[in-house]
């Protein structure tokens, strides 16, 4: 079949789980509306949307002259559109999945499995893990967002000297000195997180030294924080009320760290559960709108708040242990991660020319383009050798394939698939034909056509 080249409007799916934001205060709920012309409830839930081929949640066409049809048979029967080297690397399917979140509460904490445990884990549990791709992702802040990711960072830099007075005798100890160590100041700060794991193995950490090495340290802290996520409820949810009690009477003589702030919050959505203790593991990571955050396979995360741009290898795996009613596997998170530490890399986008920046994760099966073009400008994405998905969040304009006669109009909301080899331009509406409504938490764009677009994957590209 003659693959047709030109750009495909879609109608995506929205998914309500309950840590979305609610009604017309949702950048989900108010794209989803107009892609598919419904309604907004205002009650309820509004968490992901998604633009893909992912059974879960997939994409249809949505041209006026042709019924619908997925996005998946669409590429699966022409192959083409995907690109000769996407189909010789990952088959006839995309090889990505986009999102938009919306997010009001934190989500679980998670990893998401490399290829070959997610093999795995889809053969033995494929009700629970229902594919088995691995999961990389990416976040781009389109507001102010919060996230737990990765372990907090471990570094030695010298000595220090404790001298004490111990019946009659002086003792001298060596104290080692760890910069960027927020484990021992958890340890330390904490009362509750070590009556959980025990002083023997928090002395262990607290002993670390230099010539240990990496491979030590890693060890240690998997069989501590192993030892916290294995606790029975019993356990750990007296020792959540416990920290909570402690916190507010301390709250009033003293100032409390983001970290305490943000584990009294954790508390007041999950009351009693051992991801708020967990949550001082991890690193707290506020990104401003504009900024990106790449998660790899086998690494601890929790969304908290904010709106984003989400781009993924195609598969819906996660690995949840805490702040969750769902299924929590625990054993499986515990044994999967890498238990790397130090602070996550922030990506701020490279310039790709003066509206457009990509942002490029150190994976293979995406880059994230994200464009905001002022009233009356233009701008031209390159052809490419493999499919993009092009999403309009805010703003009104047109859009030119190179082999087209005509222009289509854009406006938020609007969703595009388009094929390999396919060159866009496109044009944001002047004031006088803009009709843009972009809420409050995307102010600053409303005079501005602002859109992503999810790239070829850049080993295709390159």
């Amino acid at each position: 079949m003659e693959p047709p080249t030109k750009p495909r409007r879609l109608r995506c799916s929205a998914q309500n789980y309950d840590w979305g934001i609610l009604g017309a205060e949702s950048t989900v709920a108010r794209l989803y509306s107009k892609n598919s012309a419904s309604e907004i409830v205002p009650d309820k839930s509004y968490a992901e949307l998604w633009m893909g081929t992912h059974p879960s949640g997939p994409s249809f066409t949505a041209e006026e002259a042709e019924p619908p049809k997925p996005l998946k048979g669409l590429v699966s029967e022409n192959p083409g559109l995907l690109g000769e080297k996407v189909v010789e690397r990952w088959g006839t399917d995309l090889p990505f999945l986009f999102k938009v979140l919306s997010v009001a509460k934190a989500l679980s904490i998670q990893a998401h499995p490399d290829k070959e445990l997610a093999k795995v884990l889809h053969e033995a549990w494929p009700e629970v893990y229902k594919d088995s791709n691995h999961k990389p992702e990416m976040a781009v802040a389109l507001t102010e967002f919060e996230a737990l990711c990765g372990f907090v960072g471990v570094e030695i830099d010298g000595m220090d000297i404790l001298i004490t007075y111990d019946l009659g005798i002086w003792k001298v100890d060596e104290i080692w000195i760890f910069t960027l160590n927020e484990l021992k100041t958890v340890l330390n700060s904490v009362p509750e997180f070590v009556e959980l794991i025990g002083h023997e193995d928090a002395n262990k950490f607290l002993h670390v030294n230099e010539d240990d090495g990496d491979d030590k340290t890693k060890t240690i802290l998997q069989k501590i924080f192993t030892k916290l996520m294995s606790a029975s409820k019993d356990e750990y949810s007296v020792l959540v009320s416990k920290m909570k009690a402690r916190l507010d009477v301390e709250n009033k003589v003293r100032t409390l760290t983001e970290k305490e702030h943000l584990a009294l919050r954790l508390e007041k959505m999950y009351p009693s559960d051992i991801g708020v203790l967990s949550s001082f593991f991890f690193n707290y990571v506020k990104l401003k709108p504009g900024e990106a955050l790449y998660l790899g396979a086998n690494e601890p995360h929790a969304y908290l708040s904010g709106e984003c741009i989400e781009c993924m290898a195609t598969s819906d795996n996660v690995v949840r242990a805490g702040l969750t009613p769902k299924f929590r596997d625990v054993k499986t998170l515990c044994s999967m991660l890498t238990y790397k530490q130090g602070f996550p890399e922030i990506l701020r986008g490279i310039p790709l020319d003066s509206y457009t920046k990509r942002y490029t994760p150190p994976f293979d099966e995406f880059e994230v383009d994200r464009c905001v073009l002022p009233e009356g400008e233009s701008v031209v994405f390159p052809a490419v050798p493999g499919p993009s998905l092009f999403i309009v969040v805010s703003g009104e304009g047109h859009l030119k394939t190179d082999n087209s006669v005509g222009e289509d109009k854009i406006t938020e909301g609007h969703v595009f698939f388009v094929p390999a080899e396919t060159e866009i331009g496109v044009t944001a509406a002047s004031g006088a034909d803009s009709t843009n409504d972009a809420p409050g938490n995307l102010q600053g764009h409303e005079d501005d056509l602002y859109l992503h677009t999810k790239t070829a994957p850049k080993t295709v590209a390159e």
